[in-house]
């Protein structure tokens, strides 16, 4: 017997939806003002009349639109290549039998508990003896692998993918690239979407590495394209406002776009699981 959400639940969803796109349009209302107005104690809670301007100065100071499009290829090809990798290695760890394979598999995990600032001047000297500081491909290829994505598909297949609908794929002749493709792919979807939308984000907006390895002058993303709104003696906080205003909006298009369907995939894998 199915029960029907009453009015307390929809109270809840609502209470949590407020608080969620609260912080979004104390955003834009923000950026619709001027430093002054943002001054004031109590601070305005309606929109003023700079929000145009504001937004114009930020694309135009911060060249948003170069930014946007290189943070669009880092993230795109960061959340691709960390599923692919993920689910392989996922699979590996979930249903190959090879010498080593748990002690390797604690390997991985235990590298998620080291903070990622000891890397970074490491990671730094090595981009720079390849020659790839101010390149984008100085922030791509250090995120295509990740911890905390190959030991998310390994917990998921585990439970979605039966040994024996591997075994029966062996069986019945079929490579360990036919069975990727036709039995560990298909079922591993939902995890994928889940996946893709996670990294997908945390790359858009990742700050303390390509502040380091980028600069506003050559091909910067978002984040260390929005630092130089902040400079200067008295940094008009509108104008900063607006320019973040700006990198989320994509952030949330993703979202309005693919929303349903990730959901979708994810009740579809939470049903067949």
């Amino acid at each position: 017997m199915r029960r029907r959400a009453g009015w307390p639940t929809y109270t809840v969803l609502v209470l949590f939806a407020a608080g969620s796109l609260f912080p979004l349009l104390w955003t834009a209302v923000a950026a619709s003002g001027t430093s002054t107005r943002l001054a004031q104690a109590p601070p305005p809670f309606w929109f003023g009349g700079n929000l145009g301007a504001n937004l114009r100065t930020a694309w135009t100071d911060a060249a948003l639109g170069t930014a946007l499009l290189n943070t669009a290829l880092v993230a795109g090809t960061v959340a691709a290549g960390t599923v692919l990798f993920a689910t392989l290695a996922g699979f590996a760890f979930a249903r190959l039998r090879f010498r080593g394979r748990d002690g390797l598999l604690l390997m991985v995990v235990a590298t998620m508990t080291v903070p990622p600032q000891l890397s970074v001047v490491p990671l730094y000297l090595l981009i720079a003896e390849l020659g790839w500081t101010d390149r984008l491909q100085a922030v791509v290829l250090p995120a295509l692998a990740s911890a905390f994505g190959v030991f998310f598909m390994r917990q998921y297949l585990v439970r979605a993918l039966p040994a024996e609908l591997v075994e029966a794929a062996r069986v019945d002749g079929a490579s360990t690239w036919r069975v990727l493709w036709h039995v560990v792919f298909p079922a591993a979807r939902p995890a994928m979407a889940v996946l893709a939308m996670l990294t997908f984000v945390m790359a858009w907006n990742d700050f303390l590495w390509p502040v380091v390895a980028l600069t506003q002058s050559g091909s910067p993303t978002v984040q260390v394209a929005l630092t130089g709104l902040g400079r200067g003696y008295v940094p008009d906080q509108a104008v900063v406002m607006a320019g973040a205003l700006l990198g989320t909006l994509p952030l949330l298009a993703v979202f309005v776009v693919l929303g349903r369907r990730i959901v979708g995939g994810i009740m579809q894998g939470a049903v067949k699981g």
